[in-house]
């Protein structure tokens, strides 16, 4: 298959290469985001992320300001940040909306990865502050994302069922979703969930997208903030031993997780689950602190092909092979 070396991905977030880093809530920081950028491709800061995520002292504001100047210090390519996209009219009272958004643009930060729920209003406000939206709904659908073109976005990502963190409430693979998004909008659509070598890239643009969103890979990098007990634990797991710990979460096989996912089995609701991982700590315990016996290691369905840590670079280099000039 031939592929595309300059798309409109590229061309409408001014990168070399169609691959953009998803945000990974406590798993980025400035150092990452900018290895990603200056490896050609779109850095993005997600939420609690930096050094001073845990600190109860420092404003919400001076968190996220903090952490994009530090960005700015080490890249001068584009990069983007996280904003939650909450249920529409509940955007005003949402005090983390507001702040990510009024500082992001206050930086000069104008590529926005908006992940949730269709907000007109706040792609209104994104668009009028000549911002470029990159926009991830949980739960992908074909009338949602028309909306979402109708409505300024930029760029659609399809998220298949097969992807890290938290995974679509419908089981629809990344190799059924990708196809049906792109034969619905007229807007590039990248492709998200499982994609950690070349072939997986090679199959997204087979199906239509035009660039690949990428998370559980950049976790096993040298620049990503996760632990090494974290990063080992990925390189160590099997697809197969991978436990459902809610409906909303996956993980590999550990004390905590294997709580969870009896929990979960065993008829406690996907809420109340949800609100034991967050309880003792989630991601942050199992991939920030390296506790994986306490907390959970969210990944994607792929990571048998995940063989090592290598720098952003390599990884940028290794999954965009076919558009590097020879």
């Amino acid at each position: 298959m031939k592929i595309n070396k300059s798309n409109r991905v590229q061309n409408i977030l001014g990168i070399d290469y169609p691959i953009v880093q998803a945000p990974m809530n406590w798993i980025t920081n400035a150092e990452m985001v900018a290895a990603v950028s200056n490896a050609g491709g779109l850095g993005i800061l997600g939420f609690n992320a930096g050094p001073d995520a845990k600190d109860d002292n420092v404003p919400l504001s001076q968190k996220i300001r903090n952490e994009i100047r530090e960005i700015q210090s080490l890249t001068d390519k584009p990069f983007g940040i996280n904003l939650y996209s909450p249920p529409e009219g509940t955007e005003v009272d949402n005090v983390f909306v507001r702040t990510t958004l009024n500082v992001a643009f206050e930086e000069g930060v104008k590529i926005i990865v908006a992940v949730g729920e269709v907000n007109r209003n706040i792609f209104r406000e994104i668009k009028e502050r000549n911002g470029v939206i990159i926009f991830r709904e949980l739960n992908p659908t074909v009338s949602s994302a028309k909306i979402a073109e109708e409505n300024g976005v930029d760029i659609i990502v399809a998220t298949g069922y097969d992807e890290g963190g938290h995974i679509p409430q419908r089981a629809i693979g990344t190799f059924s979703i990708v196809p049906t998004i792109v034969d619905a909008v007229k807007i590039p659509v990248l492709a998200t969930g499982g994609i950690n070598e070349v072939r997986g890239v090679r199959a997204a643009f087979a199906l239509g997208a035009e660039g690949v969103f990428v998370g559980t890979r950049f976790i096993v990098s040298e620049e990503c903030p996760a632990s090494d007990e974290a990063k080992q634990d990925i390189i160590l797991s099997k697809a197969e031993d991978l436990l459902m710990v809610s409906s909303l979460q996956r993980s590999t096989p550990h004390k905590s997780a294997r709580e969870f996912a009896d929990m979960y089995k065993n008829g406690i609701s996907s809420d109340d689950v949800e609100a034991e991982i967050t309880k003792r700590g989630g991601i942050r315990t199992g991939m920030l602190d390296g506790k994986v016996e306490e907390g959970i290691v969210s990944v994607n369905t792929a990571i048998d092909s995940i063989k090592e840590i290598k720098s952003v670079e390599g990884i940028v280099k290794d999954l965009m092979a076919d558009f590097l000039e020879k």
